[in-house]
């Protein structure tokens, strides 16, 4: 696929067609890593990791044990 380079503002930007913002599971908003490669003139876009924070997890874990009963009567109604 061709796309334009844009202007936008003082920078550039090129639009990203929604067939392949799907394929890459991408909405608008998402944040992007963004590689340039000097000798083979490419750009490569990739979808950052989200890193889930160790300390949040273990207080979801214990959150969850802790109501384990209220939440599973809470999941019935």
């Amino acid at each position: 696929m061709t796309q334009k380079v844009l202007k936008v503002g003082t920078s550039a930007a090129v639009t990203i067609p929604k067939k392949s913002l799907q394929e890459l599971g991408l909405k608008i908003g998402d944040r992007v890593a963004v590689e340039v490669h000097r000798k083979s003139r490419k750009v490569v876009i990739e979808p950052m990791v989200r890193e889930l924070d160790p300390a949040l997890l273990e207080w979801t874990r214990k959150f969850i044990n802790r109501y384990r009963p209220a939440l599973e009567a809470l999941a019935k109604k």
